[in-house]
């Protein structure tokens, strides 16, 4: 799928964050939210370093950018994700009114590494739930794939 230039520099930032969360001994997921062109959080799941299950790298950035903008409305932003949110993390996307979700990769993807998903997409999520968030898939897919080997390879990874 051919992607806009925003979108692949935003996705590289995503893709950044997930790479150091990879070398700190997380899973090798990244997300970034924007807003107006400008970058609001960007972070990397941190699942394994708070002992928290919900700590997803999507769940982290909406946290942040909720604190950052004073709201909990996210209306306008886009969130950048290397893997497909898992349905917390798109409900929440929702719930934030996030406007555009652009995925690197796929749920099925990470299911393949051996992560526990729940393999509902966001695309079928959006159409159980009528939600108007709007989802671009495969984003720099190559490279977000890319994420999944590099973290595969490490003698620390650790599945949940």
């Amino acid at each position: 799928m051919q992607t806009n230039l925003p979108d692949e520099q935003f996705m590289k930032l995503a893709i950044s964050k997930a790479r150091q969360g990879i070398e700190k001994g997380q899973t090798p997921f990244g997300a970034c939210i924007v807003k107006d062109g400008k970058v609001i959080s960007c972070a990397h799941n941190i699942v394994w370093e708070t002992m928290d299950i919900t700590a997803h790298a999507e769940i982290h950035a909406i946290r942040a950018a909720g604190k950052i903008l004073n709201t909990v409305d996210l209306s306008g932003c886009v969130m950048y994700s290397t893997c497909e949110p898992c349905p917390m993390c798109f409900s929440a996307c929702h719930w934030a009114r996030i406007s555009r979700i652009v995925c690197g990769t796929r749920i099925d993807d990470a299911k393949k590494l051996g992560f526990s998903e729940l393999t509902i997409s966001n695309k079928e999520m959006k159409q159980c739930g009528n939600s108007p968030v709007k989802i671009v898939s495969d984003c720099l897919r190559d490279e977000n794939l890319a994420l999944f080997e590099f973290w595969n390879k490490r003698a620390d990874k650790r599945l949940y």
